[in-house]
């Protein structure tokens, strides 16, 4: 009598877009600026840190660390 029966599930698809798209840019704006974080922090340490943190994780060994952080002073063998 009413019209219950016609369209009714489009205003609810409707209803639900309404809270998903906004939803769903937060979530998206929050992970980009999560992910931004990570680099921008490697972007600002220095060479000397950084090598120190790969020596500190096994990423590479003692001889080639002290290889390396002679490069980076300056302290070349040849």
């Amino acid at each position: 009598m009413w019209g219950y029966g016609h369209g009714g599930g489009l205003m609810g698809i409707g209803m639900i877009l309404v809270w998903l798209i906004p939803i769903a840019l937060l979530v998206w704006l929050f992970a980009r600026a999560a992910s931004g974080r990570s680099d921008n922090n490697e972007a600002q340490q220095s060479p000397r840190e950084i090598l120190d943190a790969r020596y500190a994780r096994g990423e590479i060994g003692r001889d080639e660390y002290q290889e390396r952080r002679a490069d980076l002073e300056g302290h070349n063998k040849e």
